[in-house]
Parts: structure tokens; sequence; C-alpha cells
């Protein structure tokens, strides 16, 4: 009888050890995947004619630190003009954004190690991944730094984009107003997953 009864604690109390080892390492898994839903995203283009800028502060993003995957995801009518007839060409005319909503990226930080999260400083980082802007997909590498602030992570980068690899028509009326490449710029704050979702 006094044998069960040890017996059963033993059971208890390895099971209640394996308990908590598992939710150490869940808890370990989950911090390290971070994500945001107002990344900002802005592009620029310049012509001798016109300057065009947009920005948009609604770009969900999530980034696995463990694995080095990175995918964005962008509305392409959350990009705001400072004139709003641009803004109506821009959804209407050349993104067709009711046909093609969003943008998206899907790819990986390839020197991911190089990240130390539990130190403070600036790692620079190279992205390599599929960048789909209307319905069109090309593969994209480009630099970019992890920000890493007593615990918090932002991200930011800058990459070159041709219009034409995304199949986007410029009316030959206004082509010469139109930049042949756009800029794009990218700043992010993540925060945990386990903490935000």
């Amino acid at each position: 009888m006094i044998f069960n009864k040890i017996e059963k604690f033993r059971i208890m109390t390895r099971t209640i050890f394996y308990l908590i080892i598992f939710m150490v390492i869940s808890t370990n898994v989950d911090a390290q995947k971070y994500f945001t839903r107002d990344g900002k995203v802005s592009f620029f283009s310049e012509a001798p004619l016109e300057k065009i800028e947009a920005h948009n502060s609604k770009a969900t993003s999530v980034m696995d630190v463990a694995s080095g995957r990175i995918e964005f995801a962008i509305l392409i009518k959350a990009f705001q003009f400072e004139k709003a007839l641009m803004q109506e060409h821009f959804n209407e005319n050349y993104m067709e954004s009711d046909k093609y909503p969003k943008a998206t990226f899907k790819g990986t930080i390839t020197n991911i190690d190089a990240i130390d999260l539990k130190k403070n400083g600036e790692y620079e980082v190279s992205v390599k991944g599929d960048l789909t802007i209307h319905g069109e997909t090309k593969t994209i590498e480009t630099s970019g730094k992890i920000i890493v602030n007593d615990g918090q992570i932002s991200a930011n980068a800058s990459f070159e984009a041709l219009v034409e690899d995304y199949k986007i028509e410029i009316p030959a009326i206004v082509k010469d107003n139109i930049a042949k490449s756009v800029q794009i710029e990218i700043a992010v704050d993540y925060e945990e997953l386990n903490k935000g979702s």
C-alpha cells in the first residue's frame, strides 16, 4: 500500500516536471516569432515632370527568428497620397486594387544567425524572397537592418522595384511623369507574437 502511494507520487512528480519542461519549451518557441499590424511602407518615384510619393502604415508582417522566415502583406488601398486624384488613379488605373487588393512578400533572412536578440545593436541582414505586386511575382534580394534595443525588435530596408516587372501599364500621355523604377522603404516595429495575439 505504501509502495503504491510512493510510486503514484513519483509518477505524478515526473508528469508535473515534464509538463513544466513542455511549457518552457513552448514559450521559447512562441517568443521566437514577432509580428506587427502597423508596419510602415513608403514608395517614391521621381521623374522630370512629377514626384510621386505615398505612405502606408497598415502593413502586416511576421518574422520567425528561429528559421529566418519573414512575410509581409500590404493593402494597396491603404497607401495615402498628397493629392486625392493621384490616389484615385493609382488604385483604379495602375494598380487595379479591386482586382489585386494586396502586395505580399514571402522570404528569408539568409544570415539570421548574425542576430543576437539578447544583445543591443544594429545587425546588417540579407533578405531573399518573392515579392508579389499587381498579380506578378518576382524574386528579389536586398539588404536591411534589424535593430535590437532592450528586447524591442525593429527592422528597416530600402530597395527598388521596376514598374514593368509587375506589368503595371502606364498610359503614353503620362509616361514621362512616372519613373521606370520605384524606391520602396520599409520600417517595422515588431512585438512578440505570444504577447500581442
